[in-house]
Formats: structure tokens, C-alpha cells, sequence
């Protein structure tokens, strides 16, 4: 089992992750408006990896666009219902942006079984760790964060990420999580496992519409995930409850076992009727 050793850490005013693991720099947030000549440093600091990975507010697109990034997906009205967010790369070595003989999965005709057994889809507790660890280390041989790791979990849980799991019998057999901004009132829909010997019998989806539910209450305006652009499953899941496709992020992230292609796909909800006249 490999699991994530790349760094979380400030760069100035923005939240990044760095390391060998997944090759990159990622801009995971940014805390206000970036000063002049900050993506330029930012490539200076990623040296030595080959892609920079950044999630900005479109008002900061201006800064980003002259220092040589590109737009690879866009998210409408995620940061409060009100501003787009861009998912901008920057490629530092060329093979890198090159992509494989892959396409995006083909998600119509999917076919799910009916479930044979009783399903209890609930919020997991930090008793339910050990057998979550175990999950997602029997799941991903690679991950971009360390979620095979009892402590990273229990780090996780406590700082407010909700994981949620189908439970058959006693047995976490699939796994999701919700990843909450709340100050700019969108989720992250991800963290999707799903145990081999239960695959195909569409818990992933009920995971996805319990957590959707879940988040509307609390006010979320957007819901995201990025997904690998292979999985035929995950694509078909988001695709069928309703999500759009904001974009594709090229060999951008390690995951089952190397680095992959993904899809970013996204569903706005929660907005007033102020915020729909106002969109444009």
C-alpha cells in the first residue's frame, strides 16, 4: 500500500498540497484577492514537479491567464451562488500535459443491479475507522491524500468532513465523504469506495443522494466532484443525478495505482430567485 506523503501547508495568502506523490503543486484555496506577481512565484516554487493544479475565483483568472496558465474546467456560481470557479493548470514539464489513448468513460446504458440485501446509508462515527481504513486501502492502491490512514481519517473527522458509509450486516462495504466550504457554500462530493464483492448494485449513487439531501439542509449552493475520467461507474453516477461536466484536468492526479486524467462535474442548488435573475 503506497499512501500520500505530499505536504498541506500556507503559500502566502492560499492553502497548497505539494509533493513527489502526485507530482504537482495544488492550489487548493485561496484567503482573499492574490497579489501582483503571485502565480508567477508560485511557478517558481514548483520547480522540480511536473503540473501546477490551482482552484481560483474567476475574478483572479486576470493574474493567472498572464503567467501562462490554462483553463481545464469551470465551476458556475460556486463560490456563495454568486462567482465561477476556474480549475487552472500549469504545465511545467511537457509529457505532462500529453494525454494517453484514454477517453472519458461512456456513461449512458450503465446498467445497475437492484439491491439484494438490506442497506443502511448513515454518518460514520470514529468507531467506524478501522474498518474505513481498511476500505479504502483494499480500494486504492494510490490516492491523493492518505486516506488509507486510520489518523489521517480521525484528523479528518474532526475537523468537520463528513464521511458517510453503507452498511450490510455490521460491514462497511462503501464509503463517501462530503467536504464542506462553508464560507463560500459549496461541497466537495468525493472519497467514493466501494467493496468489490458489492460493486454494481448502485450504493455509490445512494451514497450521493443521501449526502446531497444532507447538504441542501445546510445550505450548500454547489456540489462538485472530480472524478477519474476512466471510471465508467463513478462518471455514470454523477451523470445520472443530474451533475454537469465543468471540464476535463489532464494527468492530473495519483490515484488506483498511477496518475490519471479526471472530470470535473458539478450541480448548483439552494439558490434564490434573486440569485437566478442575477446570474446573467
Amino acid at each position: 500500500m503506497i499512501i500520500s506523503n505530499d505536504i498541506i501547508e500556507t503559500f502566502e495568502n492560499a492553502l497548497i498540497q505539494h509533493g513527489s506523490y502526485n507530482d504537482r503543486v495544488y492550489l487548493l484555496k485561496m484567503f482573499g484577492d492574490i497579489a501582483p506577481g503571485f502565480p508567477q512565484r508560485l511557478i517558481e516554487f514548483a520547480q522540480g514537479y511536473s503540473k501546477i493544479f490551482a482552484k481560483i475565483p474567476a475574478r483572479a483568472w486576470a493574474g493567472f491567464g498572464d503567467a501562462g496558465f490554462v483553463v481545464e474546467a469551470r465551476i458556475p456560481l460556486f463560490y456563495q451562488g454568486r462567482e465561477d470557479a476556474l480549475f487552472v493548470c500549469f504545465y511545467l514539464q511537457p509529457w505532462r500535459a500529453i494525454e494517453k489513448n484514454e477517453q472519458m468513460a461512456e456513461v449512458e446504458g450503465v446498467k445497475l443491479a437492484k439491491k439484494q440485501a438490506t442497506v443502511e446509508i448513515r454518518p460514520c462515527l470514529l468507531g467506524d475507522i478501522p474498518q474505513m481504513a481498511e476500505l479504502y486501502a483494499s480500494v486504492f492502491p494510490t490516492y491523493p491524500f492518505p486516506i488509507q490512514n486510520a489518523g489521517y481519517l480521525a484528523k479528518t473527522l474532526g475537523e468537520g468532513v463528513e464521511f458517510w458509509c453503507a452498511e450490510i450486516a455490521g460491514d462497511i462495504v462503501a464509503l463517501s465523504s462530503a467536504e464542506q466550504d462553508t464560507a463560500n457554500e459549496n461541497v466537495e462530493m468525493t472519497d467514493f469506495a466501494t467493496a468489490p464483492r458489492w460493486r454494481g448494485y448502485g450504493l455509490g449513487a445512494e451514497l450521493l443522494k443521501v449526502m446531497e439531501e444532507a447538504m441542501r439542509k445546510k445550505g450548500m449552493k454547489t456540489a462538485y466532484t472530480i472524478a477519474r475520467e476512466k471510471s465508467v461507474g463513478m462518471n455514470a453516477i454523477f451523470a445520472r443525478a443530474g451533475y454537469s461536466v465543468g471540464g476535463r484536468l489532464i494527468n492530473n492526479t495519483n490515484i488506483a495505482g498511477g496518475i490519471e486524467s479526471m472530470v470535473v462535474w458539478y450541480k448548483t442548488f439552494n439558490r434564490t430567485e434573486h440569485e437566478i435573475s442575477n446570474s446573467g
